[in-house]
């Protein structure tokens, strides 16, 4: 029996369709390599007309600053990143990547300043722009510093490239400055540790409480949370029925803040017993202050 005509056509469709198929996907493909060869050619054209450009270093960094100048941040990224590229071993190619990583931190790029930052600093540790440079880095790493209600990494990375500064810089012009954001960082490090400390307060949880409040108390005592650190771990203390150490802590806080309203509330909170501050020297408490104020 001869096939049906509809059949015939439905078959010969097909096979024209997925001719068609064919074709279209041999000219992708044909395509797509046309185009990634003119791309590569273009690549090799602009590499060539790179190294054969024979600008002057010193043109090319002042190029650079008129940019900066100007306000044309982006252009100023390029034209110092050309003059790496095109005079490696130059002075000026040393001073072209600090200016590189202070404009990629001008613009928020804070990423990218930190990594030129990190790669000059390798290759020019003893650079007089070093101390600038990890500076850069604290900067960097400052601008992301997210409120205490989130992690503080950033805060921890910060403070670690500010001390850097003063220990391995202690006489430059950034030392002052790193020494301030050192402080600012610990205060902020610190009050994540009361935030979290207070959250385990709150839930009775005193063991938990009174490890935050320690880590306060031990390595941040020159901020503004000690005192409220020492008055809570007094509270802690004095809810756990550790009678001693409550009264230590109380003590420690009088002694050194008298006239912190978290004394008072404190005294006021052993006098609820019929306790009053009372210094315990062989407490962690004590000679957590025992270097910088003595009881």
């Amino acid at each position: 029996m001869p096939e049906p005509i509809f059949s015939k056509r439905t078959a010969f469709s097909t096979r024209v369709a997925n001719s068609r198929r064919t074709v279209w996907r041999r000219s992708g493909v044909l395509a797509a390599v046309v185009a990634c060869g003119l791309a590569l050619a273009a690549c090799a054209d602009k590499e060539d007309d790179l190294f054969l450009d024979d600008t002057p270093a010193d043109q090319l960094y002042n190029e650079g600053l008129a940019y900066m100048q100007r306000g044309d941040l982006r252009e100023a990224t390029r034209t110092f990143e050309k003059l790496d590229q095109l005079h490696p071993y130059s002075e000026y190619s040393r001073k072209a990547m600090v200016m590189t990583a202070y404009v990629e931190y001008s613009r928020g790029n804070y990423t990218e300043a930190i990594n030129s930052s990190r790669r000059f600093l390798t290759l020019f540790p003893g650079s007089p722009d070093a101390a600038y440079a990890l500076f850069i880095i604290g900067q960097s790493y400052y601008h992301q510093v997210p409120d205490v209600t989130r992690d503080q990494e950033m805060a921890a990375k910060a403070m670690g490239a500010y001390e850097e500064v003063v220990r391995r810089y202690p006489d430059s012009e950034y030392a002052d400055e790193s020494r301030k954001q050192v402080l600012a960082m610990k205060d902020q490090l610190a009050g994540k540790e009361m935030e979290v400390g207070r959250f385990y307060l709150y839930k009775k949880d005193y063991i938990a409480a009174i490890s935050r409040f320690r880590i306060v108390i031990v390595d941040y005592q020159t901020t503004r949370h000690v005192e409220e650190a020492l008055a809570r771990v007094a509270e802690a203390y004095y809810a756990m029925g550790v009678v001693k150490e409550a009264q230590t802590a109380a003590a420690v806080l009088g002694h050194n803040f008298p006239d912190s309203p978290w004394y008072k509330s404190t005294y006021t909170l052993l006098q609820t017993g019929g306790y009053g501050p009372e210094n315990d020297s062989g407490s962690w408490i004590s000679k957590a202050f025992a270097n910088i104020r003595l009881i």
